[in-house]
């Protein structure tokens, strides 16, 4: 079976994204034929060519919870234009950390009163926040 093929010595499935780290400040990662590329800011000592890290990893919060909304008003047949969803960002008194994220979907005025509530609630099942909630282990190694 499929599955059992890319079983490691674990109970867990595999999958492997190839990380690339090129000229300045540059880092790439590949995964299923996708290509994401980052950079640092000017300030930072990168080009500013594509988004930091940290900006991706923000992006995939927001993103995801746009995916769970999409799919949410797909479902029941509801238009998803006009919606947006602004993520606000709020950092500690270092600057170097967020302490606290707030997600405020706008809804078009022709949006359903009673599926307000199960927007959010669509929102909230969004799997970047899941694992952020329940982070994995992490093991870095060197070969």
């Amino acid at each position: 079976m499929f599955t059992e093929a890319i079983r490691e010595n674990t109970d867990c499935m595999k999958s492997e994204m190839i990380i690339t780290i090129g000229e300045g400040k540059k880092v790439d990662a590949e995964i299923n034929g996708f290509a994401i590329h980052t950079d640092q800011s000017v300030q930072s000592g990168g080009e500013g060519s594509a988004p930091e890290p940290f900006t991706l990893f923000l992006a995939s919060i927001g993103t995801c919870a746009g995916i769970f909304v999409s799919t949410f008003c797909q479902r029941r047949g509801i238009p998803a234009e006009g919606i947006r969803l602004v993520q606000s960002h709020f950092f500690n008194e270092s600057g170097h950390g967020v302490e606290k994220i707030e997600l405020a979907i706008e809804l078009p005025p022709d949006f359903p009163e009673k599926y307000k509530e199960a927007v959010i609630s669509a929102a909230n099942l969004c799997t970047v926040k899941k694992h952020i909630l329940n982070p994995p282990e992490f093991v870095v190694t060197a070969r």
